[in-house]
């Protein structure tokens, strides 16, 4: 760790080593490797409310923001994606849980990015349907895991393990 002076006070901030990792693009957002750190923020109105979900982009954006994420729970908020991705001045990052179907539209309505969690996904060959049709469109996915979607009998299998076993469900997808 190295020891720096952080712009908002004179108390001294603690900054890790940062791993190496691979870059990639995320609607015009450098992301990884040696690009600086991004700052991603959650709308917290109904994606399918596009006026509200606009005016909530506009002000993370001049806030700062490089990256805005959607809850995509339902069709209604798939349909919305579309509209929404044309107009935002920040990369979309759909976030979609329980539906390859409803990752599937969102890559279709041009999202630049998806929020996965396999646990999540109930038929197999879900997430390869979704994986090869954001490799066509050179859409990055961020998976992530939790606790509460583990499969059945997978902490036990780690001796109670939480750490391990949600990186084994995140492998294994």
């Amino acid at each position: 760790m190295r020891n720096v002076r952080s712009s908002m006070n004179d108390y001294p901030v603690m900054l890790a080593k940062r791993r190496r990792t691979r870059k990639l693009d995320l609607g015009g957002v450098a992301v990884g490797g040696e690009a600086p750190i991004s700052v991603q923020s959650m709308c917290d109105a109904p994606t399918r409310d596009v006026g509200a979900v606009l005016r909530q982009i506009r002000a993370l954006a001049k806030a700062g923001c490089d990256i805005v994420r959607l809850a995509v729970p339902s069709r209604t908020d798939a349909r919305a994606l579309s509209e929404i991705t044309d107009q935002s001045p920040l990369p979309v990052v759909a976030d979609v849980h329980f539906s390859a179907e409803l990752a599937l539209w969102a890559l279709n309505a041009g999202v630049h990015g998806l929020r996965l969690n396999p646990g999540n996904l109930s038929q197999p060959g879900d997430m390869a349907r979704i994986v090869e049709k954001a490799a066509g469109r050179k859409v990055p996915i961020r998976v992530g895991v939790n606790a509460g979607s583990r499969p059945p009998g997978i902490l036990e299998r780690f001796g109670g393990d939480a750490a391990r076993a949600m990186v084994e469900c995140a492998l294994q997808s």
